[in-house]
C-alpha cells in the first residue's frame, strides 16, 4: 500500500474541513439563531447537539462496513452526503421553528440525527485512512495538519457566514447553510479523487470467510490495548469537554469579565491548543530525523506527549482551581493559555497513538477499532457538557463562594486528567492467543 506524502495528507486535511465546516454551522450558528433569535428555550439545542452526539455510537458499524468493503472512499463521501443532508434539514428546520415550533423541532431531530451519522461514517472512515497510509514518522506532524485544516474549517466557515447571515432572516439561514453543504460536499469529493488506489487485498477474502458485526465488535473488544485504549479516549475526553461550558462563565462570575472579554478569553486558549498542536508536530519531525541520537530520538514519542500532556492539563486545571481560590490578581489569560497548549499537545499525542494502535491486532479491523474509540470520544463529548456545567451548579448550590465553587469543579477535573495519565502510560500491547490469520499482537509494543 502506497504510503501518503505530504499532499495527500494536506487532500484529506480539506475533507476535514468540509466536514467542520457544516458541523460547526448546525451545532453553533443554529444553535445562537433557536436562543437569540427565536428566543427559543437553550435546552432545545442543548438537546440537539447531545442528539448528534449520542447517534455517533454507530461509528464501529461504519468502520466495520468499510472493513468488510475494503475501501473507505465510498464511506467518506456517502458520509459527507448524509451530513450535507442533515446539515441542510437542521437549516429548514430552524427557520419552519419560526412558523410551525412543533413541526420545526421535529425536523431539527432527524436533521441533528443525519449530521451525526454523517460524521460517524465520514469521519471514522477518513482517520482509518490516515492511520493506514501515513508511515509512523509522519503521525504527529499529519494529525496537525488535518486539525489545523478541520480548525480552518470552523473559522473560515463562522467567519463567512456571520456575514452573509446579516440581516437575519429564516430564508437566509436556509440559503447560506445550503451554500456552505454544498460547497463542502464538492470540496471532499474533489479533494478524495483519485486518493485511496485499489481496494485492500485483505478486503478480497471470501464472504463467508468475514465475521458479522457484533462478532468483529467482541474480537475487538478481547484485545487488551483496543480495550484499554477506549477507556482512556473515553476518561480522557471527558475531562477534555468537562471545562469547555464553563470557562466563560467563571471568567465572568469570578473575574468580572465582559462577553466579549471573556470571548477573547476562550482565543486565548484556542492559540494555546494550536501552539500545544505545533510543538507535538515538530518533536515529531526531530525525532524522525535523529533516530540515532540518545535522545532526541524519543521527542516525538506519541505516548510521551499523551502522558506529558495529560499530566500538564491537570497542571493547567489546579492553576485555574487556584484562580478560582484568589480570585482578582491570578494571571488568568497566562493559565488559560497553559491549559490550550496542553490539551493541544495531549490531543494530538492521543490521535497519533489512535493512528498507530488502529492496525495493532486482528487484521481487517482498524475501522471496527477506529469506530469504537470515535464512539467514545462522542459519549464523552456529549456527557463532558453536562458533567461540567451539573458539576458548577451543583457545586455552587452548596458553596456560598462562586471563586471556590468553580476551583472545587476544576480541581476535580485535574483528577480525572491524572487519571487518564496513569491509563495513557499502561497502554500497552501484551502478547495474546494467535488468531486464525496471525497473532493478535505480533509483539509486544507500546503506545509509542
Amino acid at each position: 500500500m502506497t504510503a501518503l506524502g505530504w499532499g495527500g495528507i494536506a487532500r484529506l486535511g480539506l475533507v476535514q474541513a468540509a466536514l467542520g465546516a457544516i458541523v460547526v454551522l448546525t451545532t453553533s450558528t443554529l444553535n445562537r439563531v433557536m436562543v437569540v433569535e427565536l428566543a427559543l428555550p437553550a435546552l432545545l439545542p442543548g438537546l440537539l447537539v447531545a442528539l448528534h452526539y449520542l447517534v455517533q455510537v454507530a461509528r464501529p458499524r461504519m468502520g466495520f462496513g468499510s472493513d468488510v468493503g475494503g475501501r473507505r472512499t465510498p464511506w467518506i463521501v456517502g458520509g459527507m452526503a448524509v451530513l450535507a443532508t442533515g446539515g441542510l434539514l437542521a437549516a429548514l428546520a430552524t427557520a419552519w421553528m419560526a412558523s410551525h415550533p412543533g413541526a420545526g423541532i421535529a425536523l431539527a431531530f432527524l436533521g441533528f440525527s443525519l449530521v451525526g451519522l454523517g460524521v460517524s461514517a465520514a469521519g471514522t472512515s477518513l482517520l482509518v485512512m490516515l492511520a493506514r497510509r501515513v508511515p509512523e514518522g509522519r503521525r504527529a506532524g499529519a494529525a496537525t495538519l488535518v486539525w489545523m485544516m478541520m480548525i480552518a474549517g470552523f473559522a473560515v466557515t463562522a467567519g463567512l457566514a456571520g456575514q452573509w447571515l446579516d440581516p437575519y432572516s429564516p430564508q437566509r439561514v436556509v440559503a447560506v447553510t445550503a451554500a456552505v453543504c454544498v460547497l463542502a460536499f464538492g470540496l471532499a469529493c474533489v479533494a478524495l479523487r483519485g486518493l485511496e488506489g485499489a481496494p485492500s487485498t485483505e478486503a478480497a477474502a471470501p464472504a463467508a470467510a468475514k465475521p458479522d458485526f457484533r462478532q468483529a465488535l467482541a474480537q475487538v473488544w478481547a484485545e487488551p490495548v483496543a480495550r484499554r485504549f477506549t477507556v482512556f479516549v473515553f476518561v480522557s475526553m471527558l475531562a477534555f469537554s468537562a471545562q469547555d461550558l464553563i470557562l466563560e462563565p467563571f471568567a465572568g462570575t469570578v473575574f468580572g469579565y465582559t462577553p466579549g472579554a471573556s470571548t477573547q478569553l476562550s482565543g486565548v486558549q484556542h492559540g494555546g491548543v494550536l501552539a500545544g498542536m505545533l510543538l507535538v508536530a515538530l518533536a515529531g519531525a526531530i525525532g524522525a530525523r535523529c533516530q540515532r541520537h540518545p535522545v532526541l530520538r524519543h521527542a516525538g514519542s506519541l505516548r510521551g506527549w499523551t502522558v506529558g500532556g495529560c499530566l500538564a492539563s491537570a497542571l493547567a486545571l489546579l492553576g485555574l482551581t487556584g484562580a478560582g481560590l484568589q480570585g482578582a490578581g491570578w494571571p488568568l489569560a497566562a493559565t488559560v493559555f497553559a491549559l490550550g497548549a496542553a490539551n493541544g499537545a495531549f490531543s494530538i499525542g492521543a490521535i497519533g497513538s489512535m493512528m498507530r494502535l488502529a492496525s495493532e491486532g486482528r487484521h481487517a479491523r482498524e475501522g471496527v477499532r477506529m469506530g469504537l474509540w470515535g464512539a467514545a470520544q462522542a459519549v464523552a463529548f456529549g456527557l463532558g457538557g453536562l458533567v461540567g456545567t451539573g458539576a458548577s451548579d451543583l457545586a455552587r448550590w452548596f458553596i456560598a463562594s462562586p471563586g471556590v465553587a468553580y476551583a472545587t469543579v476544576f480541581a476535580f477535573e485535574a483528577l480525572v486528567f491524572l487519571l487518564s495519565a496513569v491509563l495513557a502510560w499502561r497502554i500497552s500491547a501484551a502478547p495474546a492467543a494467535p488468531s486464525a490469520s496471525r497473532p493478535l499482537f505480533s509483539h509486544h509494543r507500546q503506545l509509542s
